[in-house]
């Protein structure tokens, strides 16, 4: 039964699709992908899916257009090809903060994006921690086959595993991050959890604020979904040590770390800075395959 599934990586997921495969017990499959001299992209699946039920696996990061060409280009032809069944797991979804027009005659990009996503009709489409700010519901815009996963828990029995906390407490930057830094408190034996606030300057400055949060001799795990530039986490890093925290762990589900964004953190001298490898990144320890592997299992093989 098990040759009728087929676990394919695109250029930002093979890695996964291997661990994944070699979980599960089932196929790994060939996608050749390069560029013509004029950068139009070329791929090429090399294994026979005709009949059978394929797991297509890639991250939206980095270099985030040319992933989502790459990968609508392929959902579309594996189906094209005859594949019994496609179900697309996409580790990072690009553009789930451009979900607002925020000024006259910006694109909403997360809505075109959901709607090339639709249109393809795959069987599901899975993503980790999807950043939802102002998108309450995200099968609204992709459609009932979509499922959002959290990766927390796996954060969550890293730090368990891996460091000895004093007092513990767990903060989120922003508001935003209250739905992880609640995950993460909760995994952790039900830890008091908390957030500052946030008031965005630009893309890449943000200033801090601190409500009632109480961290004074304490540890904190600051918890959120994304690092990018790492203004949010370094400024968060300042407002909790001059609070009176005794260390600070950093932690992420999608370490996007631009430019000099590792840097710009390790400056602030946090305890240690821990992600997954939905986006590969130096601060990647902690792998979303078991939880890939367990919801194939749970989900569409059984």
């Amino acid at each position: 039964m098990a040759s009728k599934y087929l676990v394919l990586g695109g250029s930002s997921g093979g890695y996964l699709a291997i661990m994944v495969s070699r979980l599960l017990g089932i196929e790994y499959g060939n996608i050749v992908v390069k560029k013509f001299p004029d950068e139009e992209t070329y791929i090429r699946i090399v294994n026979d899916v005709a009949g059978k039920i394929v797991v297509y696996i890639n991250s939206l990061q980095p270099s985030p257009n040319d992933k989502i060409i790459e990968t609508i280009y392929t959902l579309y032809t594996l189906k094209d090809l005859g594949a019994e069944k496609v179900y697309a797991f996409i580790p990072y979804m690009a553009y789930a903060r451009q979900d607002e027009r925020f000024t006259a005659g910006e694109v909403v990009s997360i809505e075109i994006l959901a709607k090339l996503f639709r249109d393809i009709e795959t069987d599901g489409i899975y993503t980790i921690d999807m950043h939802l700010h102002r998108i309450s519901d995200p099968r609204a815009l992709f459609g009932e086959n979509f499922y959002n996963l959290t990766a927390i828990p796996l954060l969550a029995d890293y730090v368990k595993k891996h460091y000895e906390l004093d007092k513990p407490i767990v903060i989120g930057p922003d508001e935003e991050s209250l739905q992880w830094a609640r995950v993460m408190a909760e995994c952790l034996g039900g830890l008091k959890y908390d957030v500052l606030i946030k008031k965005r300057v630009s893309a890449e400055e943000v200033i801090i604020e601190v409500a009632n949060v109480d961290v004074s001799d304490r540890d904190v795990i600051l918890v959120d979904d994304i690092i990018s530039t790492g203004g949010t986490m370094a400024e968060s890093l300042k407002a909790l040590y001059n609070l009176g925290a005794k260390r600070v762990l950093v932690t992420c589900v999608h370490a996007l770390l631009v430019g000099k964004a590792y840097e710009k953190i390790l400056s602030y001298k946090p305890l240690d800075m821990v992600a997954t490898d939905t986006v590969l990144s130096p601060i990647s320890r902690v792998s979303i395959a078991p939880l890939i592997a367990r919801t194939i299992e749970e989900d569409i093989m059984s």
